[in-house]
């Protein structure tokens, strides 16, 4: 098991935002990852910072944590613009750069450009198209692609990432069609639990729906001849029914965090506290979990 962090990307970087991707890095967590979004939910009238400035910043303040996005979408990405922007961070960084990225959904970002938002059908659609040429820009010298949302002509990406033969893909789904793309192009795979048990469900039915995602990802890996224990398996928190509650204690996050490693979750990620939002908690609370949390579970 890994533990790693989300620092959401408002605070100036003066004023705050270098000082948590550094401190991060000195309480031990595997990974920090930031959102990659133009606002989002109830942050959107306050200051919200770019994704790929804010780690290029981050790679130049650490040294030894990972670094990435939890997630990347289409929603306001184009693939060959996007592939640049990551093999320049996969190299400031030294190849610490792990791309989460998913469809995308109805947020802000999803209409900011002028766009209708997409539906989920169009959403999949986009995003099966997105995966696969994204993964030929990151490990091609050059790439001409002619597709129905997306397109590429002789897009150079040399001398490619760091990493070999590319910097990895956590890939968020839950659909079939999703799982199907964490199979074939993913390192990890990422989800939230389901939405629909989150919002009324109890923790015990959100363990059971996690468990039929897993089920069914490792039905997506077997029908390409994929062993999915290839795949991290990512739990993003905060979204769950026990919501923040796992950042309430020590003792609360070894309950938590022990009954998903025992369904095969390799990496949990807690959201860096944020005082007077959904993310509140006691930051000595969360400097503990960091230091003790991994010791306590026995991983």
């Amino acid at each position: 098991m890994r533990l790693s962090t989300v620092i959401l990307p408002i605070r100036r970087w003066s004023q705050g935002g270098r000082d948590a991707w550094q401190r991060a890095e000195q309480l031990g967590f595997h990974t920090a990852y930031t959102y990659d979004h133009l606002s989002w939910r109830t942050f959107r009238d306050g200051p919200w910072f770019g994704a790929v400035p804010t780690l290029t910043a981050a790679a130049g303040a650490t040294s030894r944590m990972r670094l990435g996005t939890l997630v990347t979408s289409p929603n306001f990405r184009h693939p060959v613009t996007l592939a640049k922007d990551l093999i320049t961070l996969d190299d400031v960084s030294g190849g610490r750069i792990t791309l989460g990225i998913g469809a995308g959904g109805n947020g802000f970002d999803a209409t900011a450009l002028g766009q209708e938002s997409w539906t989920p059908r169009e959403r999949a659609d986009r995003f099966g198209e997105f995966l696969p040429l994204l993964d030929r820009l990151l490990t091609e010298p050059a790439v001409t692609h002619a597709g129905t949302h997306y397109s590429a002509v002789e897009a150079r990406n040399i001398p490619g990432c760091v990493q070999g033969p590319r910097l990895p893909f956590a890939v968020a789904a839950t659909g079939p069609r999703g799982l199907k793309l964490a199979a074939r192009y993913g390192q990890a795979w990422v989800t939230t639990g389901d939405p629909k048990v989150s919002e009324s469900g109890t923790p015990a039915e959100s363990l059971e729906a996690i468990r039929g995602q897993l089920t069914k990802l490792g039905a997506a890996c077997a029908e390409i001849g994929r062993d999915a224990g290839e795949l991290d398996k990512i739990l993003l928190t905060g979204f769950t029914p026990e919501r923040n509650g796992p950042l309430a204690s020590l003792d609360a996050f070894v309950d938590f965090a022990g009954r998903h490693l025992a369904l095969g979750f390799t990496e949990i990620a807690l959201h860096a506290p944020i005082p007077d939002s959904d993310f509140a908690a006691d930051e000595k609370v969360f400097e503990q979990i960091a230091t003790e949390g991994l010791a306590q579970l026995g991983a």
